[in-house]
């Protein structure tokens, strides 16, 4: 039976948190908030344990977890060797939404690492998180506290509706202010390498740096890695139950022709008797109306933060709805422009439109899913 426990973060209640850090000692998993999205841990120098959370998401035994910690001292316990230039970008940006991929020393578990001779390694910045870490007295193995591919829980209720009744403690601490997971910088390479984007854009990255990090084309979503050398890269993560199809424009200056395009789509769904949902932006939800489909809008796309901080919520509240197929618009890949590109297009499983403003020409990476 799982445990619910709520605990307002403002005013964290330590006699709670010890409660849920006991289950952590004891081999149990325990539901946290982060301030990036809900993580499922577990003690990660515990192998029984950590082999429970790959069970309980039914999570790819070679998709490695991340580790979190509360000191930075903990960093050399499961680091070969800490470089000065990681000294530099985690004293900035720590606690915080990113993770460094450094060489992993002796203690890390194989179980945790998929057998990588690398770890993924980050402090969040969330007062629950920090102190269940520290009255675990251990470093703390967890992603994301979901189904594995479902969309990543940015509150308590999407964790229950996922994990009620697989875990022990599920810790309510409300909604999580990113709504994506971390950045994640692998820095055993020179120059670094981006192999997920999150909340803290890369030109903030390099800019701590002094230097350029590469982007791969996984880290933008247009392709999957061959190899999981991180939490989300390989596999497709973040998909909604129904099936989805991405509109992507060569240039977002004029939005007239992703409006078009997306009613087009959304029409044909329709006139096949599909229950259709709509994701998009402000300024173009007026234009869905006369559409007899159900149109979500993330927010302004001014505010970046804002679509992103949505984007798992609303692709979630699809499926509460029982859509069959949502056809969604693309962002600008600029700052944060370029984690929502990458969730979204994992989360549609690479189904993309794209449509060159230039000619308007309409070119397909893959055809445009149909009715089933």
């Amino acid at each position: 039976m799982t445990k619910v426990i709520k605990i307002d973060p403002s005013r964290p209640n330590e006699k709670l948190i010890r409660e849920a850090a006991e289950v952590i000692k004891r081999g149990g998993l325990v539901a946290f908030p982060t301030e990036t999205v809900y993580g499922l841990g577990a003690d990660a120098f515990n192998r029984l344990a950590v082999l429970k959370i790959f069970k309980v998401k039914g999570r790819p035994p070679d998709n490695p977890l991340i580790i979190h910690i509360c000191r930075f001292n903990q960093l050399y316990e499961l680091a070969m060797e800490v470089p000065d230039r990681v000294i530099l970008i985690v004293k900035k940006f720590w606690p915080g939404p990113l993770t460094v991929i450094l060489r992993k020393s002796s203690r890390v578990i194989n179980e945790v690492t998929a057998s990588l001779p690398t770890v993924a390694i980050r402090m969040p910045a969330h007062p629950i998180a920090l102190k269940l870490i520290e009255y675990s007295s251990t470093p703390i193995a967890a992603p994301s506290a979901n189904l594995s591919g479902r969309p990543s829980p940015t509150t308590p209720q999407h964790v229950i509706n996922d994990l009620m009744g697989l875990i022990d403690v599920i810790i309510d601490g409300g909604e999580t202010l990113f709504g994506v997971e971390s950045t994640i910088i692998d820095m055993t390479h020179d120059p670094p390498r981006l192999l997920r984007p999150g909340p803290l854009t890369i030109e903030e990255v390099e800019r701590v740096l002094g230097g350029e990090v590469v982007i791969p084309p996984f880290a933008r979503g247009l392709m999957e890695s061959d190899k999981a050398l991180s939490p989300g890269v390989k596999y497709r993560h973040y998909a909604p139950k129904a099936r989805m199809v991405l509109v992507e424009l060569s240039s977002y200056e004029d939005l007239r022709p992703l409006i078009m395009k997306v009613r087009e789509l959304a029409l044909m769904y329709v006139n096949e008797g599909l229950r259709v949902g709509i994701l998009c932006s402000d300024e173009t939800i007026s234009h869905y109306k006369d559409i007899r489909a159900l149109s979500l809008s993330l927010g302004p796309r001014s505010n970046q933060f804002i679509i992103a901080k949505n984007l798992f919520k609303t692709l979630r509240a699809f499926d509460e709805e029982e859509v069959d197929i949502i056809v969604a618009e693309g962002f600008e890949e600029r700052g944060l422009g370029l984690t929502i590109m990458n969730r979204l297009r994992k989360a549609s499983g690479y189904n993309i439109v794209k449509v060159d403003v230039g000619n308007l020409a309409i070119c397909t990476r893959r055809n445009h899913i149909q009715a089933q």
